[in-house]
């Protein structure tokens, strides 16, 4: 704290906001946080070679510095990966309420089950269509809305999973025994209880069978066994045993156990399991845990004597390890930590921080038990495991359609379709239909109640973690927001919003101020404060056009309160051939030059605005500049399109020179666009009948440009790669991957190490890296507002930091059209009768989900204070107007001057230390 406090720069002497760093932060990733791919050679004491093989090494460390002390640590946020409170579905929405199942087969004659259920999210009353898929691939899961108006089938439920073309159409199951079955089916995606192998080896040790031969630990490790759990008693143990004997000894008297998060987990420590003096292997030992997918390795000794590989060690099973070491420093203890990954494992959070080092046990309890337990679940997804698993999945579901199939032709009730409606049959058939959902209910949640008993449901999980406070934990900002909200962008720590009764710049905990009347309808706005621009698309239809205002001169209206702007104050502000725009798009990173694209229907025009970055901070430029920008943009050229597109963003390429690219997205493709010729090459295209277009997003991993592109349920990553002799080089490569959503969003956030997307009711946050499942927030009425700094939504409840899993659910219906009046679900109605839930403005920091380690305070268009810049000769300049991006060059400049101070301030702190001592 103090190291981070000695850094931060205080208000009068501050040149930048937090937005520039983190506005450009925020598209900027790299896949070196997770470690680098190394082949790694073990030999015996001769040197002879024993073995070899690739491991990616993480090491927290970019490459640039080794040389590490323990109290510079960053922290990492640390999240359980697909956690199973919301992955498990059928345990958790479907079991012990009624729920529809169907038999099918598709195209290829390959047997499918579908289950689908209408349920409460959360308590917060959003029904919603949970419904999962089943085939020998894996299972799908989506979220699809529910409206008592509109009609939904089965098909249509396929047709989103992207199953469209059937060998037999689905037909309902009525027996409840499915249940039994389809819970085994999702129990294939995992375990929720994990066991994890240690081992204890000393300081100079090069070989696995030297390791083993160890019969007790030190001191400190046996202080390390106590961090990750309690030591307990085998004989009699009626927990979860992690395959040790639990009646005859034969595996030793104890063990090391814990429950972390709702996960039950068991150690199998090398000291604790039988020795023989006479087997040198220890076969049984190696026996546990050289089956375990994951195995700690204690070291003693210092890391730079140790030559552990992972090759020392023989196993056809583990493919993760923790290579550990515990040193004391100044009466402290520190942990560090180092971790070696088969190649072929996919890249698994949390990162270890740089340095790699833990002061705080709890933390770095916390910290490997998350890593250890995401090291699991991803090892899993290897082709050695996931091959294993469709070949088991395969087989079971082939063998439950053989064994459903004969009862599909006895009972003819299996006809009727997802929308028949119960109430029109006959008063027999209800009441049979009623006690058959009876038994139904009754068997799920019975089947519940013995899974919940036995230890493997994870029902409990969101409630027994450890409490904290996550980075997408929302803010309020402005309550009892009463206005239609259309666009918005941030102004410093402001929020400019165009609304239905003009555009609003709204500070929090002040009055908002009018600064355009309701005659301009702003569509579309970016607030640019180092340019000193507001840019707005104005209008709809063949009256849009797209504005530039000074930013300057937008303030001085506010701060005078000469007067509110209307549309027809607006016409000297106009950017010429931009009439009957409906889309434009700006380069994230504007360090020379702004370039703006606008489509007309098909017709894409190609502005720029040239400026000098320190032209903008003198007092000469911003007094003798006209109030309208207009004449500063020049038109470049016209590229013509085969459709108008729907999507539109800018790629900056590595030399700026001809090697801009647009990227846009029509019909049923993605295609890139060269700026300077108006070729354009296919980048993706997609293989649906219905296409839904929701962004594509410029990220730079290690500052080569990459897209995101976010379709239907599908976010991809693609790599675009410099121009080739004119073309890009857009074919896929080992880099990109893709990922689906659970719901479709109607908008995409990135901020590394998070992409958040947004949907009517929920915020879905995942990593960027995997695309694993971290957090889901059920948000009524979610309208996202802003999202180019921090983040605004507008709702009627806040994200909060864990979710609720004790909430109840409501019952499906079998109709879920016209529901049946004994089995309608009923909602909690509001406090008061007739009462309209208010809705508020949230934010979510940038900082707090990029992480930032120089705190520089925003300036608000609203407040009196002018924030000044410091010179050397210690005169202060005029008001800095704050960018929301930085080039990749400044960000780089920025995070070197960073760490040179940090570890100026860390080499004091130590000189000090070190003489205290001496």
């Amino acid at each position: 704290t103090e190291l981070h406090s000695a850094v931060v720069v205080s208000e009068r002497f501050c040149s930048s906001s937090v937005s520039e760093d983190l506005g450009c932060r925020r598209g900027e990733f790299s896949r070196k946080h997770y470690g680098s791919v190394e082949l790694l050679i073990s030999s015996d004491a001769d040197g002879a070679i024993q073995r070899a093989g690739r491991f990616r090494v993480e090491n927290g460390s970019s490459g640039e510095n080794t040389d590490y002390a323990p109290a510079t640590w960053h922290r990492t946020d640390v999240h359980l990966e697909n956690p199973e409170y919301h992955t498990r579905w059928y345990l958790k929405y479907f079991l012990g309420k009624v729920h529809q199942n169907y038999i099918g087969t598709d195209a290829e004659k390959n047997p499918f089950f579908l289950s689908v259920v209408l349920s409460d999210q959360n308590s917060k009353r959003i029904p919603q269509y949970h419904s999962i898929l089943w085939r020998k691939t894996g299972t799908q899961k989506i979220c699809l809305p529910y409206s008592p108006t509109k009609t939904l089938s089965v098909k249509s439920i396929l047709s989103a999973m992207s199953l469209d073309k059937f060998e037999k159409s689905p037909r309902e199951i009525f027996h409840p025994e499915i249940q039994k079955d389809l819970l085994v089916l999702e129990e294939q995606e995992g375990s929720v209880n994990f066991k994890f192998g240690v081992l204890y080896a000393k300081d100079g040790q090069l070989t696995d069978d030297e390791m083993f031969s160890n019969e007790t630990g030190s001191e400190s490790f046996q202080r390390f066994l106590h961090l990750l759990g309690d030591k307990i008693t085998l004989k009699g143990w009626s927990g979860y045993r992690g395959g040790l004997d639990t009646k005859n000894g034969t595996t030793g008297t104890h063990s090391i156990y814990t429950v972390f998060q709702g996960h039950e987990i068991m150690f199998h420590v090398s000291t604790m399991l039988p020795y023989s003096r006479e087997n040198k292997q220890q076969v049984e030992r190696k026996r546990h845990i050289g089956n375990d997918i994951v195995t700690i390795v204690f070291q003693e000794g210092e890391e730079s004597s140790s030559a552990f590989k992972p090759s020392m060690i023989r196993s056809h099973f583990t493919r993760i390890f923790f290579q550990t070491f515990s040193n004391d420093f100044f009466m402290c203890t520190f942990n560090r930590l180092k971790i070696f990954s088969e190649e072929t494992v996919p890249l698994f959070g949390p990162p270890l921080p740089s340095p790699p080092v833990f002061t705080n046990h709890q933390e770095f309890r916390n910290f490997v038990l998350v890593k250890l337990i995401n090291g699991e679940k991803a090892t899993l997804e290897t082709p050695t495991f996931s091959q294993k698993r469709q070949r088991t999945l395969d087989m079971l579901i082939r063998s439950l359609y053989q064994d459903m199939t004969p009862d599909l032709h006895k009972n003819m009730l299996n006809r009727r379709s997802f929308s028949d409606v119960l109430p029109e049959s006959p008063k027999s058939t209800r009441k049979k239909e009623e006690a058959r959902q009876a038994e139904f209910v009754r068997l799920g949640q019975a089947l519940k109640l013995k899974t919940t008993v036995k230890g493997d449901t994870t029902a409990n999980l969101a409630t027994t973690g450890f409490c904290k406070k996550e980075p997408w934990e929302s803010q309020s900002f402005c309550s009892n927001f009463p206005h239609e909200v259309v666009c918005a962008d941030s102004w410093g720590q402001s929020l400019l919003v165009s609304t239905d009764v003009g555009i609003l710049l709204i500070d929090e905990g002040q009055p908002s101020v009018q600064v355009f009347d309701k005659t301009l309808q702003i569509k579309q706005m970016h607030v640019l404060e180092t340019l000193d621009l507001l840019i707005a698309r104005t209008d709809k239809g063949k009256d849009s056009r797209l504005l530039v205002f000074r930013l300057s001169a937008v303030q001085k209206d506010i701060e005078t309160k000469q007067m509110i702007r209307s549309k027809y104050d607006c016409r000297e502000n106009k950017l010429e051939r931009t009439k009957g725009c409906h889309l434009y798009a700006i380069n994230t990173h504007h360090g020379s030059e702004l370039r703006i694209v606008v489509a007309i229907r098909n017709k894409l025009l190609l502005v720029t605005k040239k400026y000098n970055p320190h032209s903008t901070l003198s007092s000469t430029s911003l007094l003798s500049s006209p109030e309208s920008p207009v004449e500063e943009f020049q038109y470049i050229r016209e590229i013509c399109l085969s459709d108008p597109p729907v999507v539109m963003t800018l790629v900056d390429g590595p030399t700026g020179d001809s090697d801009n690219m647009i990227c846009v997205a029509y019909r049923h493709q993605f295609d890139l666009v060269n700026e300077s010729t108006g070729e354009s090459y296919r980048l993706h295209h997609i293989e649906t009948n219905r296409v839904n277009f929701v962004a594509a997003i410029d990220v730079y991993e290690d500052g080569e440009a990459g897209l995101l592109l976010c379709y239907n349920y599908v976010c991809q990553y693609r790599k675009v790669y410099p121009f080739s002799g004119g073309s890009p080089l857009v074919q896929p490569s080992a880099y990109d991957f893709h990922f689906s959503w659970n719901q479709v969003p109607y908008a995409v956030v990135c901020a590394f190490p998070y992409v958040l997307a947004f949907t009517t009711d929920s915020i879905e946050i995942r990593l960027v890296v995997n695309g694993n499942l971290v957090h889901t927030a059920v948000v009524p009425e979610l309208q996202l507002v802003a999202s180019r700094s921090d983040i605004y939504f507008k709702a009627t409840a806040a994200v909060s930091g864990s979710s609720d899993s004790s909430s109840k659910e409501m019952s499906s219906k079998s109709s879920p059209q016209t529901p049946t009046a004994y089995e309608k679900p009923e909602f909690s109605p509001p406090s008061l009768e007739g009462e309209v839930p208010c809705k508020n403005l949230y934010k979510i920091p940038l900082s707090n989900l990029v992480g930032r380690s120089i705190e520089r305070p925003l300036k608000s268009p609203l407040a009196s204070k002018v924030i000044t810049t410091t010179t050397s000769s210690g005169i202060a300049s005029l008001p800095v107007m704050h960018s929301l991006s930085l080039s990749r060059v400044e960000m780089k400049e920025i995070a070197n001057r960073t760490r040179k101070e940090l570890l100026g301030k860390l080499s004091s702190f130590f000189s000090v230390i070190l003489f205290i001592s001496y």
